[in-house]
């Protein structure tokens, strides 16, 4: 009968060890936020997708300049919303929760990003207590449609 000694368990303990870290290591990507300069509520929902473990790098822009990039990589005037982040080729638009912006990210559906038009009460960044307005998350398609991507409902104060 062979015993094992501490040594020859040690790659059964990395391959553990490496096992319960990945899942945490996966789901954290890099974003670039776009916004204009001073807004509380852009800062609040970086905030957001940092305390899941994200980097949010933020790019302070006029808003004339912020307006053109949206534009031009794609996004519909009528969803637009108060900043723009860039994620591994995806565009998040708005509010959008990170769970959402995970699951965008594990899926990869063939598509130009996430949008959450306006800004609904309750969404991330948008906290008012425990009060939130019903939205959606869309998918925004590169020909221009989208589609629900998720749903939030309403929850009263």
């Amino acid at each position: 009968m062979m015993m094992r000694t501490s040594s020859s368990l040690r790659p059964v303990w990395l391959a553990t060890l490496a096992m319960t870290l990945l899942p945490a290591a996966a789901f954290s990507a890099s974003l670039e936020m776009m916004t204009t300069g001073g807004c509380a509520c852009c800062h609040a929902w970086a905030r957001h997708l940092r305390e899941a473990g994200h980097k949010v790098v933020v790019k302070d822009l006029a808003m004339g300049q912020l307006m053109k990039m949206k534009l031009d990589a794609g996004l519909p005037a009528a969803l637009t919303a108060c900043h723009t982040a860039k994620v591994e080729g995806y565009l998040i638009e708005g509010h959008v929760p990170e769970r959402d912006v995970r699951r965008l990210l594990d899926e990869r559906p063939d598509a130009l990003g996430l949008v959450v038009p306006g800004m609904p009460i309750g969404s991330p960044g948008m906290e008012s207590g425990n009060k939130r307005e019903p939205y959606e998350v869309l998918l925004l398609k590169k020909d221009g449609s989208t589609e629900v991507f998720a749903r939030y409902d309403a929850q009263p104060e």
